[in-house]
């Protein structure tokens, strides 16, 4: 299975009249964060493919519609088929099992100056607490807690930096060990040289920075 994976850059290569024949192999799209929602409508109207998403700390104007409130329960856990026109489907702080893989997304950045979907080191320790019930339903019944996760930041010291804003979290490295992705892929760290460091190894997964458009191949199951 082929996933083009992709955040925060408008990737020429992508927004083209060339994208069905240039990604004609592709099977499903993931997009890391801080893209418009018009650029994954196009996307997804041009591959006809899934494509699911979490939300960066930029481009938020249609968060709103995705955002859920009230009791944790089933449905906060699995992701709904909400696309609200886009064809794109939002799974922040939810989990989905597509295509016989296990997805699970976490959106948002560490909090640099208290705008929208941003989060303290606490915070995103309570987004994956969310999660957690629906990993163990994973586990039991699929005999694994997920394959990938979706973030947008980075995990504290692989690919981030040391800015308020581009520090990434601890709480991931904590997930990583503890649920074993096969990989983690992120957005929210720009490469100006697209030649720089894109892949590292923590344990058991694969973290992968999905900037401008990156592709990852998963051997059949």
């Amino acid at each position: 299975m082929k996933i083009l994976c992709i955040s925060d850059h408008i990737d020429p290569l992508v927004y083209s009249n060339s994208i069905k024949e240039r990604f004609k192999d592709i099977d499903m799209v993931l997009s890391a964060g801080d893209l418009p929602m018009e650029y994954l409508e196009f996307i997804v109207s041009s591959l006809n493919k899934s494509l699911f998403f979490v939300f960066g700390n930029h481009n938020l104007n249609e968060l709103y519609r995705y955002k859920t409130s009230g009791m944790i329960g089933y449905r906060n856990w699995i992701s709904e088929d909400a696309t609200y026109g886009s064809g794109a489907v939002h799974i922040g702080s939810k989990a989905r099992m597509e295509e016989g893989l296990i997805i699970a997304g976490l959106g948002g950045s560490r909090r640099y100056n208290r705008g929208e979907n941003q989060y303290t080191e606490f915070q995103m320790n309570f987004e994956i607490i969310k999660l957690i019930p629906i990993l163990i339903i994973n586990r039991i019944f699929r005999g694994r807690f997920l394959d990938i996760l979706l973030t947008h930041a980075a995990p504290r010291g692989i690919h981030d930096k040391e800015d308020p804003c581009h520090r990434g979290f601890k709480a991931f490295l904590w997930f990583m060990r503890v649920f074993k992705p096969k990989y983690l892929i992120h957005g929210h760290i720009h490469l100006y040289d697209l030649s720089d460091l894109r892949t590292t190894r923590y344990k058991d997964t694969l973290v992968v920075n999905a900037f401008s458009h990156y592709i990852i191949e998963i051997g059949e199951k």
